[in-house]
């Protein structure tokens, strides 16, 4: 750390050597340095949790707002059926957001939406660019819900962003810290990974939510303890979700990054070897080890 500052631009390609490291073939991935042979300036530091240096302007892109969105929550009666329901609509032309509520979200949600429908099993979120109500007549059940306007699709995404408030706010009664995950998987482990969730939540009776970015194959599991002994079984089952993830082709993190609580995640995803590349990495741009200590590494 120098104090040398660094003007790059998309395709400036770094000026040391790093070996290629394995990706997940999943849709993102924020675990660790993406190192390759000749790669960008911005795709190391992109993700590097401020372990390499620190970005002082960034000049972006912007993409033109589509004319119209669509916007609906689907209801379902089983998992199976909202999954099916993915499947069948990922390549929908113009579909930019496929977000997953399992059961018990459902019933979570119910305490500010008490127009959440009963004994739904499963509900979607999505937004189209451009779409047509008309054509989904086909597609979804009669409660469903549909809005071209922007005041519903906010309404929409006021539902989605109430599930995690309302996730904080019952671990905050409970006293104790969410347990949460953040692990992806190839899409066409989608469907195995999620059987995979419920299965061994329900077998240890830990009460929890599944919700997210079901599109990506990267939903979030958040596990919900009463007691000290549900709270240790939540973590050791955090783990094994992880190392099934990773064992599926999938990553530990899939846009959150791991900080400092998480760092001990990396060492499923990664070989020691592969590991120690990233950390010859922070040596030369860090040697001090004077950034965002503790993140991604241990201080040596």
């Amino acid at each position: 750390m120098d104090g040398r500052v660094l003007d790059v631009r998309r395709g400036d390609r770094i000026d040391f050597d790093v070996p290629a490291l394995p990706l997940p073939q999943t849709t993102k991935n924020t675990a660790g340095y993406p190192l390759a042979p000749g790669m960008d300036w911005i795709d190391l530091f992109t993700g590097s949790e401020g372990t390499l240096g620190i970005v002082t302007e960034a000049e972006v892109q912007l993409l033109p707002a589509p004319r119209d969105v669509l916007a609906g929550v689907v209801f379902f009666e089983t998992d199976t059926a909202a999954l099916d329901a993915v499947d069948a609509w990922r390549d929908i032309d113009g579909l930019r957001m496929i977000e997953y509520f399992d059961a018990n979200s459902l019933a979570l949600l119910r305490q500010r939406f008490s127009e959440t429908p009963e004994h739904s099993g499963a509900a979607l979120l999505m937004e189209q660019e451009n779409g047509d109500i008309d054509s989904w007549a086909d597609r979804v059940s009669d409660n469903s819900w549909f809005a071209a306007s922007d005041q519903d699709r906010e309404r929409f995404r006021r539902f989605r962003h109430a599930l995690p408030e309302l996730v904080n706010d019952t671990m905050r009664h409970r006293g104790f810290l969410k347990l949460g995950s953040d692990y992806a998987v190839p899409i066409a482990r989608n469907r195995e990974m999620l059987g995979f969730y419920h299965s061994e939540l329900e077998r240890r009776s830990l009460g929890y939510v599944i919700f997210g970015h079901v599109g990506d194959a990267h939903v979030h599991v958040n596990i919900l303890p009463k007691s000290r002994v549900d709270f240790d079984a939540g973590q050791s089952l955090l783990l094994d979700f992880a190392r099934h993830a990773v064992q599926l082709g999938g990553t530990v993190s899939a846009e959150h990054g791991l900080g400092k609580r998480k760092a001990h995640l990396l060492a499923l995803q990664y070989s020691s070897e592969q590991i120690e590349s990233m950390r010859a990495v922070k040596r030369r741009l860090d040697p001090q080890w004077l950034l965002n200590r503790g993140n991604l590494f241990a201080t040596p």
